[in-house]
């Protein structure tokens, strides 16, 4: 963890007018106090993440009655829980009580969570079962004290929630990639590795890390080796109009390369990006691997490999990487004003075998070892823009475009904060 010293001066009036000058410099990074101020991270956490639509799991997690996993946001958790009567819900982690959490276990199944200070008992749809001696105070009534519910949608196998309850529908906003991203039938899929990556850097820089392909050719040897996406539009155009040609009969999917653009400032509604593209890998590239070759059997419905992968975005925080033999998901959740969780999952078909169909070690090399370079280049990031004599600098207009997207987007939402 870095620690970076409190400006005793700072003020939500002092966030939201910096946020309204920078708003004035369209084109240029943000001042490095968007990463520095405690303010600001609260800010964030209660006007942008808990009114966000941000993966959970997937539906896989919680496959039998009963199951049930965490999900811990900044210092936040909630619990996602399949219950008795088979309704997958998401509820807060917090006794209505005093406030202890009821569940401790990162997953596992419970006919029931039990707090440990007091010993509220909750049915594992939430409802409050037990309060000892509290039929002695008056006024009590148990159907008032379940544990609060957060919003969810599942879609296509994959949860999502969202802290608000006034948050608008995600599951329009959703269906707008619905044949695309169904090419590769998620809620059959099988999750074959996910792993945690703890950045000690602000959330928004390894955002923007993921969100631009301009350090691609200068840091990812092997990811720009194979992905068309590090170069400049215009340079591999043939390329990928060619895969585009092709991909429909290829892939057996009608509509596979129809594009959908509705994140950030054009999505439906707030925190409720969709998205999807298609691009080509380079001539000779099957996948994303080692050596550009399957690593596993075909996922859903995909008929054959393209030479493309599908570019998808759910939620503010979440994309997805789709090769046609495997998916890579990859979701952002800020922990502290200087730590981020990065975590990444791997998806293969569900009738996929492991050390049969696939070796987990080839499937995972090509991101996780991106991924190790990108926490190598966030950290050296972080130093530097914590530097007092750092001063931003223009974004590329294309390569950085989609950064460019989300820090509007993100400088909107904090210049609407309330100040008193």
């Amino acid at each position: 963890m870095k620690f970076i010293a409190t400006d005793v001066s700072d003020t939500k009036r002092k966030m939201v007018d910096m946020a309204a000058t920078q708003l004035s410099k369209p084109g240029f990074a943000i001042d490095p106090y968007f990463y520095r101020s405690h303010v600001t991270y609260q800010a964030e956490l209660e006007n942008i993440i808990f009114k966000s639509w941000l993966y959970a799991g997937h539906i896989s997690q919680i496959a039998k009655k009963g199951d049930f996993f965490l999900f811990d946001i900044g210092e936040d958790s909630i619990i996602i829980c399949r219950d008795n009567k088979d309704h997958v819900r998401a509820m807060h982690n917090i006794c209505r009580h005093r406030g202890a959490r009821v569940c401790e276990e990162a997953s596992g199944n419970r006919r029931a969570f039990v707090c440990p200070y007091h010993g509220w008992g909750y049915g594992n749809d939430g409802t409050l079962k037990a309060a000892r001696d509290m039929h002695n105070v008056e006024g009590f009534n148990v159907d008032d004290y379940s544990l609060k519910p957060v919003r969810l949608v599942v879609f296509q196998g994959m949860i999502y929630i969202n802290c608000d309850p006034d948050a608008a529908d995600f599951a329009k906003p959703l269906s707008n990639i619905t044949t695309q991203l169904g090419a590769y039938d998620l809620e059959n899929a099988k999750v074959a590795e996910a792993k945690t990556y703890r950045i000690n850097a602000n959330w928004k820089l390894c955002l923007e890390n993921y969100l631009e392909c301009y350090h691609c050719a200068s840091s990812h040897q092997h990811y720009a080796k194979l992905h068309t996406l590090q170069a400049l539009a215009h340079k591999v155009k043939p390329i990928n109009e060619a895969m585009w040609a092709r991909a429909e009969e290829t892939t057996g999917v009608t509509g596979i390369a129809d594009e959908y653009y509705g994140y950030y400032n054009d999505s439906a509604s707030f925190g409720a990006c969709s998205y999807h593209s298609r691009y080509a890998l380079y001539e000779g590239f099957k996948s994303g691997s080692k050596d550009g070759k399957p690593v596993a059997p075909l996922m859903g419905h995909m008929k054959g490999y393209d030479g493309g992968a599908g570019d998808f975005q759910m939620g503010p925080l979440t994309f997805m990487l789709n090769y046609p033999d495997h998916c890579v998901l990859y979701r952002f959740i800020p922990r502290s004003l200087t730590e981020t969780d990065m975590e990444l999952v791997w998806y293969v078909n569900g009738d996929a075998e492991e050390d049969v169909d696939y070796n987990k070690e080839e499937l995972t090399w090509l991101w996780h070892e991106t991924s190790l370079e990108d926490e190598f280049i966030i950290l050296r990031n972080s130093e530097g823009v914590n530097s007092h004599f750092f001063e931003p600098g223009p974004y590329h207009p294309e390569h950085e475009a989609t950064c460019y997207e989300f820090i509007t987007w993100y400088l909107k939402a904090l210049s609407q904060v309330k100040v008193s």
